[in-house]
């Protein structure tokens, strides 16, 4: 199979409404027959002939972090001029796990989520103005791991990770914003599959204009062997795009990985 590359934009339905939508270019329309997955909010979800169980979910565990002050000599320049430095450190995790059947084979799939964001909490502690508190990450590590595991065939496992490191990375903006950009790949050891966002930018309003967001906003994934694209996960409109040279163990496969994407709580939370 040729490897399509994927083309992402998004259009201006209504007014000034703006609706963001995958667009997935024509040859791989071709090639592929869209699912939409019903439930992805909920606790189970369906699509075509594939269904899941109730998705059962551990405590899901939340630490806000609590300020720890710099001390002598870090902060002592700093509070001479009013300004108190500290730093935060918080946390969230959750687990959660089900079965997926297309109604001859399942899977069984156990998932867990960790994020880590350590920031830098610059506050002048004589000033009145409510600009007065300025926080600035210095760290955040995401990580997504799931084990698939089907009936008869060899285990899955899909790992996913979003890492970034202020000072590793170089980084001199005094504002950062975090990509929603995690990535990663699911193996049982033999064959592997990559899975990579996407994002879109470029826009087009109703009267043809063309136009730009801010910053690249993620909407989705591309999964992919070394043979081309065999999937796209649409985040958007909760789409999944399967390429339809694929068995049926093989879109199991997908449709595990797909559900396990759509199921995630900390990662999701502002899909």
């Amino acid at each position: 199979m040729k490897n399509v590359a994927l083309i992402i934009g998004c259009a201006f339905l209504t007014g000034c409404h703006t609706t963001i939508k995958m667009s997935i270019p024509e040859v791989f329309k071709e090639q592929a027959t869209m699912q939409h997955v019903k439930g992805t909010g909920a606790n189970r979800m369906s699509f075509g002939n594939v269904s899941t169980s109730r998705i059962k979910r551990g405590l899901q565990v939340s630490s806000p972090g609590s300020k720890e002050s710099y001390p002598f000599p870090e902060n002592y320049l700093l509070t001479q001029i009013g300004i108190l430095k500290s730093e935060i450190v918080s946390s969230e995790k959750g687990k959660f796990r089900y079965t997926i059947s297309d109604g001859k084979n399942n899977m069984s799939i156990i998932a867990t989520e960790n994020k880590m964001v350590r920031k830098l909490d610059y506050e002048a502690y004589n000033s009145k103005s409510i600009f007065n508190n300025f926080e600035q990450v210095q760290q955040y590590a995401y990580t997504f791991s799931a084990v698939m595991k089907p009936d008869t065939a060899k285990q899955w496992e899909l790992l996913m990770t979003n890492i970034y490191d202020r000072q590793r990375e170089h980084d001199t903006n005094p504002i950062t914003i975090i990509k929603r950009t995690d990535h990663g790949l699911a193996t049982n050891g033999t064959d592997t599959i990559f899975v990579k966002p996407l994002s879109i930018q470029k826009t087009e309003s109703s009267d043809n204009k063309a136009g730009k967001l801010p910053f690249p906003v993620m909407s989705g994934y591309e999964l992919s062997t070394s043979g081309g694209v065999i999937a796209v996960v649409d985040m958007i409109d909760k789409n999944i795009w399967f390429y339809n040279e694929l068995d049926e163990t093989e879109r199991l496969q997908i449709s595990a990985i797909g559900t396990a994407l759509f199921a995630r709580r900390i990662h999701n939370v502002n899909w």
